[in-house]
């Protein structure tokens, strides 16, 4: 049977001396979060000669994302964008690869590439012209792992955004001039012998790629993996349990326990939307058995005092709490939900509300890679989005979206200087972005943190200046730099981000943890909470007087008016002490922080540590902190909890039978 009975379409054959033919249509159009397999019994594609080609469409020919894979990155073969070049890679022996690399495309143009091996050398063509080989020997077992289109591994790794026309695969290694033949768009003669599977975009239907079918397969289909959205429902509120470097004491860990709000450096979590009176969250959940962090979203609303069945939006296949989401809102109510990663071995997620102020689904909007997010809407403009990037260490990092979130700019670096740094930021009256940051000395690892530093924009990321508006030349790479706020590096002081906000001239206020070292327990206390603020003509530092177990004891600061503030955190010594957490108190200030009370203790006689209490953008006074509990040395359950602007405490309830339930008071 000829192969065009199989492929249902005979792509267009260029008219006579034109070099190729180029798509009319758009193609097979990928998502960049759904990728699509075809097991290899099925396809029995020969490890030791063979010939991979597409046609290939992106908007974002600079991130690294995949067209055709066997096997994780690095193993098999991967033809896929990376690192400013198009990859042809194959692993001759176990363990040892080469590839042949050609450009990348232009952003939004079509570009035909067509790999080969036989067993000896790897080529790339673009275009239908050999651009790059490299001689790899073959030496190991044929391929053992599914066909992978569109991603790599385990399915959404460095997923395609885009379009691939005219997918083509051969058992055997197509000579320059058959490679030209393909790009030209011949579908006969010499080009269809050892041609085991053609996939065109002519056979999709409008719901995706399930009509798709593999030529010669006997109606063999692709079978979807990978739909990173899940926009499912969770029967209630459990938060992750998370622990970070264990130790030889009777601590356990460095820190751990419930960590579903973690961390200080992801912001926000919870957003007040007025205009329907709700307040949205999310925080990382996990199964009954703690196995695995899923990003779940859900509201209180304000009118009916109940509490919306969690939306589960993704698994993020660890139990990173490093991985947990952040939240935005935009003018129109859309909520977006990004979805972090610690470091840059998982992908990174950007996804927004199908309905405005609607939780029920989300689509997939950017997929890509980032840590610590930090992103705020600003109305009309768009996204300024902060964040950490792994390079050597910690990188600080921004890019902007539109309003849209259909196009995002380029990652830009802010600072990177010693081992890089933890940062927190804030906006001031959609006027401007105020971020603070420490610092990892060189060579001292990452369990040293120290000194502050502020930098500010209001020209939407363009320019950033310092306290005093000069304009700082970034990236900053010196440790000593304008933006400089306190020194404690030669104090020998460990100095923890808790938050920043702003007083009503739009100066900034900086909340810390200090101590003397990272290791749990008394020996490095006392943890002081400190604040730093600018007062119009100098930096002023004041100690709250509250004192704390743990480094990881975080809460926020709420910039009532000009006199009035308050802190909201887990101060007291817990069940679990020196360890992360703790029972959480509120105090209060009324002369601008120059002395502090406790207002009350909100929690008392738990059974665990309650830990990183969280604001909500535009508090409302019945939702005013969102935190969450677990045992400091050894694996519990974890919920979640909020509390009002009295301190009133309410638990979210483990279980619902409905739609909506109404939250558990537990203090009051």
């Amino acid at each position: 049977m000829r192969i065009s009975e199989f492929c249902g379409v005979v792509c267009a054959v260029a008219s006579a001396g034109a070099a190729f033919a180029e798509p009319s249509g758009e193609g097979i159009r990928f998502d960049g979060a759904t990728a699509y397999s075809v097991s290899n019994a099925a396809l029995g594609l020969k490890a030791e000669s063979f010939s991979v080609a597409a046609w290939v469409k992106t908007p974002e020919p600079k991130r690294s994302q995949i067209f055709l894979s066997m096997g994780d990155p690095a193993r098999e073969f991967t033809f896929y964008l990376y690192n400013g070049a198009v990859r042809m890679l194959v692993e001759g022996s176990p363990g040892t690869y080469g590839f042949a690399t050609a450009a990348v495309p232009l952003a939004d143009v079509w570009t035909h590439y067509l790999g080969t091996y036989d067993g000896k050398t790897v080529k790339v063509y673009q275009d239908g012209a050999l651009k790059g080989k490299k001689a790899v020997a073959y030496a190991r077992a044929g391929f053992s792992s599914p066909l992978m289109i569109g991603a790599a591994g385990g399915g959404n790794e460095r997923a395609l955004k885009g379009a691939m026309e005219d997918i083509r695969i051969w058992n055997r290694t197509l000579t320059d001039e058959e490679a030209k033949s393909v790009c030209s768009g011949r579908t006969d003669g010499r080009v269809t012998e050892g041609l085991i599977a053609r996939w065109t975009g002519e056979r999709v239907t409008d719901n995706g790629l399930d009509s798709l079918v593999a030529a010669g397969l006997s109606a063999e289909k692709f079978q979807p993996v990978a739909t990173t959205l899940i926009n499912g429902k969770a029967d209630g509120f459990r938060g992750i349990w998370y622990f970070n470097q264990p130790l030889k004491d009777e601590y356990v860990y460095k820190y751990s326990g419930g960590l579903g709000t973690y961390c200080a450096s992801h912001i926000p979590m919870a957003w007040y939307a007025p205009e329907v009176n709700k307040t949205f969250f999310c925080y990382g959940g996990t199964d009954t058995n703690n196995s695995t962090l899923l990003h779940m979203v859900s509201y209180y609303d304000h009118a009916t005092g109940k509490v919306a069945r969690p939306t589960l939006l993704l698994d993020k296949k660890t139990d990173d709490a490093h991985d947990n989401p952040v939240i935005n809102l935009d003018d129109r109510g859309f909520i977006w939900i990004f979805s972090s990663s610690h470091g840059r071995g998982r992908p990174s997620y950007i996804s927004r509300s199908v309905k405005p102020y609607d939780i029920a689904q989300f689509q997939l909007m950017w997929t890509g890679n980032f840590s610590y997010p930090q992103p705020m809407y600003y109305p009309g403009k768009g996204f300024l989005f902060l964040h950490t990037w792994y390079v050597a260490g910690r990188g600080d990092y921004m890019m902007t979206g539109n309003p849209d979130g259909t196009v995002w700019s380029e990652r830009k670096q802010l600072s990177y200087f010693g081992d890089g740094h933890y940062q927190i930021s804030a906006v001031w009256k959609n006027k401007k972005t105020g971020a603070a940051f420490n610092l990892h000395p060189k060579g001292k690892g990452l369990n040293w943190r120290t000194n502050v530093y502020y930098m500010e924009s209001d020209d939407f990321g363009t320019t950033w200046k310092n306290v005093q508006g000069e304009v700082l030349a970034t990236p900053l790479t010196n440790k000593v730099n304008a933006a400089q706020v306190l020194e404690y590096e030669s104090k020998q002081r460990n100095v923890y981000l808790s938050d920043i906000q702003f007083d009503s001239a739009g100066h900034p206020i900086i909340l810390f943890v200090l101590s003397k070292g990272f290791e749990s327990g008394p020996a490095n206390g006392p943890r002081e909470w400190r604040i730093v603020r600018w007062t119009g003509t100098e930096w002023k530092e004041q100690f709250t007087g509250i004192v704390s177990g743990s480094n990881y004891d975080v809460g926020p600061v709420y910039i009532e008016s000009d006199t009035t503030w308050r802190i909201i955190g887990p101060t007291q010594m817990g069940p679990q002490p020196y360890n992360p957490g703790g029972e959480v108190a509120m105090w209060l200030t009324e002369d601008a922080g120059a002395t502090w009370r406790m207002d009350r203790q909100m929690t008392k006689d738990s059974e665990r540590n309650h830990t990183y209490v969280r604001r909500p953008v535009n508090a409302n006074p019945e939702f005013y902190g969102f935190w969450a509990d677990g045992h400091g040395r050894k694996p519990s359950e974890s919920r979640l909890y909020f509390c009002n602007q009295k301190g009133d405490v309410f638990r979210l309830p483990q279980t619902m039978n409905g739609d909506f339930a109404p939250p558990e008071p537990v203090f009051r």
